[in-house]
């Protein structure tokens, strides 16, 4: 039968899996298979794993359980395996690279920090800030038709909002790497400009935080950050 395969530790990690059903219809029981050093956390999965809203919540469960006793390698919700040997292995297969990994993020949890700026707060900084900008707005607010003033804005604007912009992910990556193990930058989405991953120790969540809840204030006007974690490690697995 087919596993579901929800993250890879070390064979000492408790693994106190008592009482958790996993992925499926079925709600099938969740259990560990071995090999060497390694353990994989699974469950029998008999139809197509989809990301119904149960499903991603037994998935998460597994995970929080996981790391209320260490740090597992999570897997991205929706991997499976044809069954206990193939899982067996792969786990003996890249034995080397997953304790590796394990090693790596040992102590620690995923956070996530996103950044985004009030765009009206932002041209408005701009204006005031830009002589020629301020100007070319008011000659095209003031009535002249000429097509080349709003272009010439338009480029003037959108290349300073790229300029503030990554100086301001530079700012805030400064203010928080020193505070992690690694990190990763993720290609931002919507009106994000900064999607950031960081690998914070549990004995250094309190002064993480802390430099967190004071973010924005020197990164730009109208910066806005929004804080995610502590999460399992999805972001630092090879």
């Amino acid at each position: 039968m087919a596993v579901y395969v929800y993250a890879v530790t070390r064979r000492e990690h408790p693994c106190h899996l008592d009482g958790l059903t996993g992925v499926g219809s079925d709600a099938p029981p969740v259990r560990t298979l071995e090999s060497g050093e390694l353990r994989a956390v699974v469950s029998d999965v008999a139809e197509e794993v989809r990301p119904r809203r149960r499903d991603v919540i037994a998935h998460q469960a597994v995970l929080d359980r996981l790391m209320a006793d260490g740090t597992p390698l999570p897997l991205q919700f929706g991997y499976t395996a044809p069954g206990d040997e193939s899982v067996r292995q792969v786990l003996e297969e890249r034995a080397g690279s997953y304790l590796d990994a394990l090693a790596g993020v040992q102590g620690c949890a995923e956070y996530n920090v996103k950044a985004g700026q009030e765009e009206s707060a932002l041209l408005r900084d701009i204006l005031d800030g830009s002589p020629r900008a301020s100007s070319l707005n008011e000659e095209i607010l003031g009535g002249d038709t000429d097509p080349r003033l709003p272009l010439e804005l338009g480029q003037l604007v959108s290349a300073e909002v790229e300029l503030r912009r990554s100086d301001a992910s530079a700012e805030l990556i400064r203010a928080l790497a020193p505070l992690a193990r690694a990190y990763v930058v993720h290609p931002p989405t919507g009106e994000d400009f900064l999607n950031l991953s960081l690998l914070v120790p549990r004995d250094g969540e309190r002064p993480f935080l802390d430099a967190q809840a004071g973010l924005g204030l020197d990164a730009g006007p109208a910066v806005r950050t929004r804080l995610a974690g502590p999460l399992p490690p999805y972001s630092f697995v090879p």
